[in-house]
């Protein structure tokens, strides 16, 4: 079994910045991807970045340049530093890792989602 723990979510000011953070726990062979996605009232579930352990990473393109992701192997860990929050940042963030439990079964996890409001 895999766990994902999230935190870093709240209120903050247009503007402002967050950190959000992700630790995977538990019984696994080792981890592919770690990223994370959001979700805004009445909207799809979307991509908002991605790493995967060699360091590459992803984003969606109205992020570029004011989110940086970032992981941490030994921890088993990623990290998402938003800038600049904008009210359209608003959403429900869900961390997503991309799992091998063994050498051959794959499994996806999703933690429970944090909540990021960005108002005045």
């Amino acid at each position: 079994q895999v766990q994902l723990v999230e935190s870093g979510g709240g209120l903050v000011q247009p503007g402002g910045s967050l950190r959000l953070s992700c630790a995977a726990s538990g019984s696994f062979f080792s981890i592919n991807t770690m990223g994370w996605y959001r979700q805004a009232p009445g909207k799809q579930r979307e991509l908002v970045a991605a790493i995967r352990r060699g360091g590459s990473t992803e984003y969606l393109d109205s992020v570029k340049g004011r989110f940086t992701i970032s992981g941490d192997n030994a921890k088993n860990a990623v990290y998402l530093q938003m800038n600049s929050l904008k009210p359209e940042d608003t959403a429900v963030y869900y961390c997503n890792a991309d799992t091998m439990v063994t050498r051959y079964r794959y499994l996806e996890v999703w933690g429970q989602g944090i909540l990021v409001t960005v108002s005045s």
